[in-house]
């Protein structure tokens, strides 16, 4: 069974914004054939130990949540994984820019301009209570070449031509 392992700060406690998501791979995660473990790491040391844990399984792999723990130490725990020869993907693109294997996720320039469009009506005058709830419209997908020929892992063709970006 291959393994998927995630790291979430305080991804058990209640009020964290990632717990539903936590949830719902540890529910499907069997289903698709995957045994889904994830870590609650609060401190940059608890890294190597998890990583080190996930690459015990030889088809272990990580995904990264974007929480502020995983983000500030990106580029730690890119190289802890690529040591440990563990592909990892995560949300936002300077994960994959930080070196891991690839990113898929909403795109942070975009999602910033869309909001510049709402200040702008809430400077305006129009109530922020009136506004509607938009959701991501642009989604990225950022592959890292480096950190796969380092994996000696092949990147199909046809996932490469849907990248919006590849990293060399």
């Amino acid at each position: 069974m291959k393994s998927l392992e995630q790291f979430t700060s305080a991804s058990r406690r209640s009020n964290c914004p990632y717990a539903g998501l936590v949830r719902e791979a540890e529910r499907t995660g069997p289903h698709l054939g995957l045994r889904v473990a994830s870590f609650d790491v609060t401190a940059p040391a608890q890294f190597e130990a998890a990583i080190t844990e996930t690459a015990r399984d030889e088809n272990g792999a990580l995904v990264l949540l974007p929480t502020p723990q995983n983000s500030a130490n990106r580029d730690l725990i890119s190289a802890l994984a690529i040591g440990h020869r563990l592909p990892t993907i995560a949300g936002f693109r300077f994960f994959a820019v930080s070196g891991s294997l690839m990113s898929y996720g909403a795109s942070l320039p975009e999602l910033y301009r869309r909001s510049a469009f709402y200040v702008d009506r809430i400077l305006k005058g129009e109530k922020p209570a009136d506004l509607p709830i938009q959701g991501p419209t642009k989604f990225e997908l950022v592959i890292n070449l480096k950190t796969a020929k380092t994996l000696g892992l092949n990147i199909p063709p046809f996932l490469q031509q849907r990248a919006d970006e590849m990293i060399d």
